[in-house]
């Protein structure tokens, strides 16, 4: 199992700017959140040469399927060591790869917490990112429910908040607020 280097901040690149501030941070991990699919080959080669390891949220990449041959492709063509999605099709293709997974869970309601837990049995992902991360008793209860390490992101602004989801245990924090890079 990845630690991210004991890493507590993975910078999430959402636009130029942050791409940017991603590539002078000193996280050897990136999370590129929103894309078009014919940037996809620019960004990661350019990633590759600051010698940073890229991970793909395939659902928001525009112009891109998120099934999966959207993952195979993905995969074959632009090679990110990981690969974040909702949808169980696409982990368990990511999984069969050898690819770092984590599969995104939305804490929306009880009805869809209970049907993602049932996603999350069938893909077994490496990690899941809880959405939004600033909810620290939720962050105990998946990762006691699933056994599977916890990213916190969403709605994370302050260091406080970092601070919290890190004690209830997720073991990083996805951001794409820069200024929490640094912390």
């Amino acid at each position: 199992m990845m630690d991210f280097n004991g890493e507590k901040i993975i910078p999430v690149i959402r636009n130029m700017k942050n791409f940017e501030s991603a590539m002078k941070s000193d996280s050897h991990y990136v999370i590129l959140l929103d894309s078009h699919v014919s940037q996809l080959r620019g960004i990661s080669d350019y990633i590759k040469k600051t010698r940073k390891k890229l991970i793909i949220h395939v659902d928001l990449i525009q112009g891109l399927k998120n099934d999966e041959y959207a993952t195979q492709f993905l995969i074959q063509e632009i090679k990110p060591i990981g690969l974040i999605s909702t949808r169980a099709e696409v982990i368990i293709t990511a999984k069969k790869k050898g690819l770092l997974t984590i599969q995104r869970l939305f804490l929306l309601d009880s009805n869809a917490l209970e049907k993602n837990y049932r996603y999350i049995e069938k893909t077994k992902p490496d990690y899941i990112e809880v959405i939004p991360g600033v909810i620290p008793h939720m962050i105990t209860e998946v990762f006691e429910k699933t056994g599977i390490p916890i990213l916190a992101g969403g709605l994370i602004r302050t260091e406080i908040e970092i601070k919290k989801a890190l004690k209830a245990g997720a073991v990083a924090i996805t951001t794409s607020n820069s200024d929490l890079w640094k912390k």
